[in-house]
């Protein structure tokens, strides 16, 4: 009887974790959840400091979910 090691691949997840920063300089920051395999996010949302709407950009990844 023969026991053979066996390691199986850890798979990707699908969503990972990005910081989204103000495009008003206000330095404004959330956090959101995006899918791996699409673009990067640009969103319209409101900003409390200028008490606007204004474009948000994915600023960096923070972790896989």
């Amino acid at each position: 009887m023969f026991l053979t090691c066996v390691s199986f691949a850890k798979s990707k997840s699908k969503t990972i974790l990005v910081q989204m920063m103000s495009s008003a300089g206000s330095g404004y920051r959330f956090n959101t959840k995006r899918n791996r395999l699409k673009d990067k996010l640009v969103l319209r949302k409101y900003d409390p400091f200028v008490q606007h709407h204004v474009l948000f950009y994915e600023k960096k990844k923070i972790r896989s979910i």
